[in-house]
């Protein structure tokens, strides 16, 4: 029974603009390039594209900027928790330092586009922090202060900060932002409709034969060609060069609250204690500010995230006093093994496809690099940092090995152990209650039974349409989760996220 209660919806969609969706994709068409996927990468890598003037149809299975962009907690920072000493020690001081470079053009390329572009995104600037209570951690955080220095960033060491609770230590860079993804994207949208940009809504993709053309399919049978292909779906859906073995899932969860303008803690905070800790602000009401609190890293299909829920809420009434939360909501993030997103050639895909993924929850920084990154790569461009995030490097899996293994061995026991005979399955349907559900054995097959409110039974098969899987349900978001490469889809199968583009098939079931 959870004991802090909000509505279900991320604050970035219940703020934004309301607009007329864009039309599907009905009918035959060819342009130079095809962005799957219209998150912040898609969005930025064909307004990039557009910008140089290539023709660009953008595809999207949803709605544009409400899917896992629509969720995030939107810091536009260059400090990712602590990445830098690890760079340093796993790729070099020069790996570091083009990390450090990329992500700051990035900061600051999107706040020349907000300006340019006239963008009212409530865009604040603001210093970013990693902090640790923990004295014994205080050596790491230091070390990782230095290594941003040496990298070239404005980083520093301090013990004090402006949040309601002393801190052991902390990595403090200035000169970060932090804003309104939904309305900065919305407006980038609007500018690639002036730009001649076919912008396609409710339009999912499900093949891609490359080529000269390379040819996409989408869910209704349309064919759309493209010179050139770049998949910035979070998860790539098309994964021939198996990136699936080199990304984790998961997902963290955010509350969100008022509090007086006077107890704003004047940052951007996290720490990676605790299964993550992460604070910030965003303008509210006249005299209020919007406290934003995120945490509780765990893999998609895990059972307890009401208890993960209620757990993150009396952490932050714990540390800043009474709160009547508005809003709950959930992200989802992939974490590459070596910590560096993939972007660029999707490897033994061809020379025209492309890929953007595993940003490691930092997707509003690196989705805009990977915008500039593709595009400079589509047109024949050069960029100093196209070898750091090549997802063809293949040495640093190597020196990432241990969690290379933790992550292939968890994807291995559900592999192997989904398909055993004592896998879970063996309970009643009589046993879910209102609102639940569970996975049971029916006619020698698996199947995903949810019981909504009313008592209905929505009955699905529980094996992942991705690479087969079985699927968890998640109650507090209504969802059946794969924990093996994070698909999503609601009780009645349909794909909710991916890399399945396919629904689970329905089933019949009845209660005894």
């Amino acid at each position: 029974m959870n004991t802090y209660a909000a509505e279900q919806r991320s604050y970035w969609i219940d703020t934004a603009p309301q607009r007329e969706p864009h039309p599907p994709l009905e009918r035959d068409t060819t342009v130079d390039v095809a962005v799957i996927g219209a998150g912040i990468a898609g969005l930025s890598t064909a307004w990039e594209l557009a910008r140089s003037g290539r023709s660009v149809a953008l595809l999207e299975a949803d709605r544009i900027a409400a899917g896992v962009t629509g969720h995030t907690t939107a810091k536009v920072s260059v400090l990712h928790t602590l990445v830098y000493e690890r760079l340093r020690r796993t790729r070099g001081e020069e790996a570091a330092s083009l990390y450090a470079q990329s992500q700051t053009e990035a900061v600051r390329h999107a706040a020349e586009t907000a300006r340019e572009l006239g963008i009212d995104c409530d865009w604040e600037d603001t210093a970013a922090y990693t902090y640790t209570e923990d004295k014994a951690r205080v050596g790491e955080l230091k070390a990782e202060a230095e290594a941003a220095r040496a990298a070239g960033l404005p980083a520093d060491f301090v013990t004090e900060t402006d949040l309601p609770f002393p801190v052991a230590g902390a990595v403090r860079v200035t000169g970060q932002a932090q804003f309104h993804p939904r309305k900065y994207l919305l407006a980038l949208a609007e500018d690639l409709g002036r730009q001649g940009v076919s912008i396609y809504e409710g339009t999912r993709v499900v093949g891609l034969k490359e080529g000269e053309p390379c040819r996409l399919t989408t869910e209704a049978g349309v064919t759309l060609s493209a010179d050139d292909v770049v998949v910035a779906t979070h998860y790539p859906i098309f994964d021939r060069a198996m990136l699936f073995t080199r990304l984790s899932p998961r997902r963290e969860l955010v509350w969100a609250a008022p509090i007086p303008a006077d107890l704003d803690p004047r940052g951007m905070f996290i720490t990676p204690e605790q299964g993550t800790r992460s604070v910030r602000t965003a303008p509210y009401a006249d005299g209020q500010r919007l406290l934003i609190v995120t945490g509780e890293h765990f893999a998609p299909g895990t059972a307890d995230v009401e208890e993960r829920f209620d757990r993150l809420a009396r952490w932050a009434v714990e540390r800043f006093g009474k709160l009547d939360f508005t809003h709950r909501w959930a992200t989802q993030d992939n974490d590459s093994t070596d910590s560096v997103p993939l972007v660029g050639p999707l490897p033994t895909a061809g020379r025209h496809t492309y890929v953007a993924t595993g940003f490691g929850g930092w997707g509003m920084s690196g989705g805009i690099m990977a915008g500039r990154l593709l595009s400079d790569l589509i047109t024949g461009r050069s960029s100093p940092w196209s070898g750091l995030y090549d997802p063809r490097r293949l040495g640093t899996v190597v020196r990432e090995a241990p969690a290379f293994l933790r992550h292939q061995a968890h994807v291995a026991r559900h592999f192997v152990g989904d398909r055993l005979p004592s896998v879970s399955g063996g309970g009643s349907v009589d046993d879910i209650a209102p609102g639940d559900g569970a996975v049971v054995l029916a006619g020698g097959h698996h199947c995903a039974v949810h019981r909504d409110e009313s008592g209905e039974l929505h009955a699905v098969a529980a094996r992942c349409t991705h690479l087969g899987c079985l699927v968890a349900f998640n109650r507090a978001e209504r969802t059946w989760e794969c924990p093996c490469h994070g698909s999503r889809f609601d009780p009645d199968g349909n794909v909710v996220q991916g890399p399945a583009t396919r629904p689970l098939e329905r089933r019949e079931m009845r209660s005894s």
